[in-house]
């Protein structure tokens, strides 16, 4: 997988949460947008601060996210 450099964890932002470079976006909300049915050109209108490679390793974020697979674990 790509490094993922726009994607970012501080635990003093937003909780912790995967962010866009470091602000106050997070991952999720893009995702929801996108899911929603938004495009990329209108995401960019509601925040001129993000670039197109933020809506693109979001989702790239997401779908690596959904694909991780847990362990159950056995009862002690």
């Amino acid at each position: 997988m790509e490094e993922l450099t726009r994607i970012t964890f501080n635990a003093a932002v937003m909780g912790g949460k995967p962010c866009i470079r470091g602000m106050r976006v997070t991952v999720g909300m893009v995702v929801e947008l996108v899911a929603a049915g938004y495009s990329a050109e209108r995401i960019l209108q509601a925040y001129p601060y993000l670039e197109v490679e933020d809506i693109r390793q979001s989702l790239l974020y997401a779908a690596w996210r959904s694909e991780e697979r847990g362990m159950p674990l056995e009862a002690a």
